[in-house]
């Protein structure tokens, strides 16, 4: 059983936004518990930023203003995590208004989020949570995974962490752990993905920067690892490299990434994802992107690795996919594992779901979940579609969030899907909230469910959804810098004038 839902309320029937970089977490005590985020601003401004809030399993999502600090697309980079027991929702932000990294927390989604943490010159937090009960007492285990400008040695890959999340005063012991024991060519990639096993093994990879600029680099994939919930004075240094005995083993070497290339309207370099077994910690699968054929290539290959070894040792590549981006993986207590990803045909970006019972050695379940012309609507900024999405598991449910073009044409879902802003399916044609004045076309995030239920379908609801009240506060909006529609840019090599330094300045998502 599929479901999608574009998670635009009816109340935003109007909006044009560029909804991209979707995230999503689930409160594993209340599946039916859901909070998302994009880059999309509050409807009328105001200090916080929104998320979206869904109490029936993702048939249904509003609006609410929980986030401190509202810029002119609501939050910058933000994911989000429930803890495994409690209800606590935490979230690492780039602040909407300040740009700082914001570590947060609140004990209901609809309730303000407290700050945590304050702090500058980091990128692209990536926050994974769960709990440790010993006797009676619940001890919330968060991890936030960024790159972090403040360490020293131009090595960047970090790991905010602190073992009493829930209760502890601000900063309720989050500090940052550098899990970059290596030399760099000035800094690490902005992705630094978490794996949170229940038994307290903790995987950790990242994109290691080895050589060259920002416009042709060498790079390696290295994952670490520590087996008791990051404690301990060097957490994240159990694994050491087979080949020179460094902290963290590198899963792949020699690969080329020209950052900030483009494929279609969307930018390309930092693509990672990883995913560990809940039923073995043993048993771990990595995923991220490169240029197989150098720099004289033009492709962008999703490649998927898997140790069975608690990642002393890496399978060749079980699975590649051509021009595409955004690889998301979870495994499911089946043992399933699910590969999300956004592939660009030329024309199209079609967003998959591949599940896999063996690791691709048969044939797998393909979903389509969505496909639209790749180059309507213009692009307004960089991510057009997003840096990342997110794909979770439960049980042997997998949950999902991905971002693309909302055109309302069923042909763009061959699995079906739910609208909540209004729309008339046989023009094709958004609409406003009056269900009457055109609206355009922009990005918008999607959720979806799959489960092996299979139930008989029946017809989907399309409509408008009476909407329930939306918590706004009073607004100041801080200025919108768009940038102009630009045509569909195939990716083109980076010329000369890329200046190379021992320590370059720090690329984040802002550069991009």
């Amino acid at each position: 059983m599929l479901k999608i839902v574009n998670m635009v309320p009816a109340s935003m029937s109007g909006e044009t936004s560029q909804d991209s970089e979707p995230n999503l977490a689930i409160n594993p005590e209340n599946p039916k518990q859901m909070v998302a985020t994009a880059f999309t601003p509050g409807p009328l401004g105001g200090p916080n930023a929104p998320v979206y809030l869904t109490s029936d399993g993702g048939n249904s999502w509003s609006l609410v203003n929980i986030v401190p600090g509202h810029g002119s697309v609501g939050t910058g980079d933000i994911t989000v995590a429930f803890a495994g027991k409690g209800g606590m929702l935490y979230a690492g932000t780039l602040n909407g208004a300040t740009g700082r990294l914001n570590i947060l927390r609140t004990s209901s989604p609809t309730t303000l989020m407290t700050t945590l943490v304050d702090r500058d010159n980091e990128d692209q937090p990536w926050v994974v949570a769960g709990t440790l009960v010993v006797g009676a007492a619940q001890h919330d285990r968060v991890f936030i995974g960024n790159n972090d400008f403040n360490q020293p040695g131009g090595k960047t890959a970090t790991v905010d962490l602190s073992h009493d999340a829930a209760t502890a005063a601000a900063p309720a012991g989050f500090s940052p752990k550098q899990i970059e024991k290596s030399a760099t060519m000035g800094q690490d990639g902005p992705p630094v993905r978490i794996a949170l096993h229940p038994n307290g093994t903790v995987y950790a990879a990242f994109q290691r920067w080895v050589s060259g600029t920002t416009a042709n680099l060498s790079t390696e994939i290295v994952v670490t690892r520590d087996d008791n919930w990051g404690s301990g004075a060097t957490p994240f240094s159990v694994l050491k490299d087979s080949g020179n005995q460094s902290v963290g083993q590198r899963v792949a070497t020699n690969r080329f990434v020209r950052f900030n290339a483009t494929m279609g309207q969307e930018r390309l370099g930092s693509d990672l994802a990883i995913a560990v077994d809940p039923n073995n910690s043993a048993t771990v699968c990595v995923a991220w992107c490169d240029r197989v054929g150098g720099a004289a290539g033009t492709d962008w290959t999703v490649h998927v690795s898997r140790s069975t070894d608690k990642g002393q040792t890496w399978s060749a590549d079980i699975r590649t996919i051509t021009n595409a981006k955004n690889p998301a993986l979870a495994i499911n207590s089946n043992g399933a594992i699910g590969l999300l990803y956004q592939l660009f045909t030329g024309t199209t970006w079609d967003s998959k779901l591949e599940i896999t019972s063996n690791a691709w050695s048969t044939a797998v379940i393909p979903l389509v979940l969505h496909t639209a012309p790749s180059n309507t609507p213009a692009r307004l900024f960089f991510p057009y579609l997003g840096d990342y999405v997110r794909l979770l598991s439960l049980g042997t449910h997998f949950y999902g969030v991905f971002s693309g073009a909302n055109t309302p044409d069923l042909a763009h879902f061959p699995n079906g899907v739910t609208y909540q802003r209004a729309a008339n399916w046989t023009t094709h044609t958004l609409l406003n909230t009056d269900g009457v004045t055109p609206v355009a076309v922009s990005i918008d995030p999607f959720f979806f469910h799959w489960s092996d239920l299979v139930v008989p379908r029946g017809p989907i609801n399309r409509g408008p959804i009476t909407r329930g009240p939306i918590n706004r506060g009073p607004i100041t909006r801080g200025p919108i810098v768009p940038q102009p529609p630009q045509p569909i840019e195939p990716p083109q090599p980076i010329g000369p004038g890329v200046e190379s330094q021992a320590r370059p300045r720090p690329v984040t998502d802002l550069d991009l």
